[in-house]
C-alpha cells in the first residue's frame, strides 16, 4: 500500500490533513457528478437502501445525483419478496423502480438465486421436482413483471466456494449443478432483452475460486446457456488488493461476456485514520481503473455510497467506514478520487 500513498501525495483534489473532500456546489455540480463524467457505455451504481430511500431527503437527492443506475440492496431477494408461498410483496422493490424511472436510472436486479435469501417456506425435505417448481416460478414470476424495466439481473449469486469447486447448497445438493443453467434459460425465457449475470466475491483477482468461476462460465456458454455477463463484488480491504483485476476481468471478456464490477465497498479498521482514507481513495481507483480498461465493463456499482446504510459493521466488527460518502453524507477522498480518474481518462480517450 506504500506505492498507493505516493501516488496520492502527488494528487491535490482533497484536503489531506483532514481526508475531506468537498462536495461539488453551484453551476458547476452537474459536471462534477460521478454520473456526469462516467463514459457513456458504462453505468455508475450503487445499492439503494429501502429504509434511507423513503425517509432521507438527502440520501435521495445524493442518489439521483451521483449514480445513473441503482441495484435493489435487499427488496429484490426472494426470500423478501415471496415471504408466505404465493402471495408477493413488490411494495419495496416497485418504489426502487418508480424512483429509478423518476431519475433516469436503470435498474440492475440482485438477486434471482442465492443460498442465503431462500424463503424458510422452502424446504429441503420437498422432492427435487418440487424444488426445482418453486424455483422456477420464483425466477419466472420475478423477472416477467420487471420485463423492460430491469437491464441485467444477477441470475445466480455466490456459487463458487473458496477452492474453485460449486459451493455446498440446498439447490447443489438437491437438483445438481444444472440448476444453474436452468435458471439462466428460465431468466432469459421471461426476458430476452435483460442481461443475466453470474455474480460472485473474491474473484477480483487471480484466486483458486476466480479459476473456478472462469470454468464454470466457460462451460456454460460452450453448452449455449445465456450468461451474458459475470460480476466482480469486490468487497475490499487495504491489506488484500486484487491481483492483476484487469487482466483477470479480460481472460473472462474473452469467452465473450460482459463485465461488472457490482457491489464494491473497502472496509477499514476503525476509527478511520486520515492516511487510511487517502488508501482507500487509490483503491477505489484501483478497481475503477480496472473497469474502464475493459472494454467489455458494462457498469461500475458501489455497494451502498454512504456509511449511514452499509452492511460492513454489522458483518465484520471493528470494521466501517466503506464507502464513498461518510455517516453525514459528506463526499470523502474515495469520492473525490473516482471524479479525479473519470477526468483523466475522458481526457485521453479520443473524441
Amino acid at each position: 500500500m506504500a506505492l498507493f500513498l505516493v501516488a496520492c501525495a502527488a494528487y491535490v483534489g482533497w484536503d489531506r490533513d483532514v481526508g475531506q473532500a468537498d462536495p461539488p456546489s453551484g453551476q458547476d455540480a452537474p459536471s462534477l457528478t460521478l454520473r456526469g463524467l462516467m463514459p457513456g457505455n458504462v453505468r455508475i451504481g450503487a445499492a439503494a437502501d429501502g429504509a434511507l430511500l423513503d425517509a432521507d431527503p438527502r440520501y435521495r437527492a445524493t442518489l439521483a445525483a451521483d449514480f445513473n443506475a441503482i441495484t435493489a440492496e435487499n427488496a429484490m431477494k426472494w426470500a423478501n419478496l415471496e415471504p408466505t408461498p404465493g402471495a408477493y410483496d413488490w411494495t419495496a422493490s416497485d418504489r426502487l423502480i418508480s424512483f429509478a424511472q423518476e431519475n433516469g436510472q436503470a435498474v440492475y436486479g440482485h438477486t434471482l438465486v442465492w443460498h442465503s435469501s431462500v424463503p424458510p417456506w422452502v424446504s429441503e425435505e420437498w422432492s427435487a421436482e418440487r424444488l426445482r417448481a418453486a424455483l422456477r416460478q420464483h425466477v419466472v414470476t420475478t423477472v416477467t413483471r420487471y420485463r423492460g424495466q430491469v437491464w441485467a439481473w444477477d441470475v445466480v449469486n455466490e456459487v463458487i466456494a473458496e477452492d474453485g469447486s460449486l459451493r455446498d447448497s440446498m439447490w447443489l445438493r438437491r437438483l445438481g449443478p444444472s440448476y444453474i443453467a436452468d435458471a439462466f434459460r428460465w431468466a432469459h425465457e421471461a426476458d430476452p432483452d435483460a442481461r443475466l449475470f453470474i455474480n460472485e466475491y473474491g474473484v477480483e483477482g487471480r484466486t483458486k475460486k476466480a479459476n473456478g468461476l472462469f470454468k464454470l462460465v466457460r462451460g456454460l456458454r460452450a453448452d449455449g446457456v445465456p450468461v451474458h455477463g459475470v460480476g466482480f463484488q469486490a468487497h475490499l480491504r487495504l491489506d488484500a488488493v486484487p491481483e492483476d483485476p484487469i487482466g483477470n476481468m479480460r481472460r473472462f471478456a474473452a469467452l465473450g461476456v460482459s463485465v461488472a464490477v457490482t457491489e464494491l465497498d473497502v472496509r477499514l479498521a476503525l476509527p478511520a485514520k486520515p492516511e487510511m482514507l487517502l488508501d482507500q481513495a487509490l483503491l477505489y481507483q484501483h478497481m475503477l481503473r480496472a473497469c474502464l480498461a475493459v472494454s467489455t465493463c458494462e457498469s461500475f456499482t458501489v455497494w451502498g455510497f454512504t456509511d449511514a446504510s452499509s452492511w460492513i459493521s454489522a458483518h465484520y466488527p471493528g470494521y466501517g467506514a466503506a464507502c464513498l460518502y461518510d455517516k453525514d453524507m459528506r463526499a470523502k477522498p474515495a469520492r473525490d478520487l473516482l471524479l479525479h480518474e473519470l477526468r483523466t481518462h475522458a481526457d485521453e480517450t479520443p473524441s
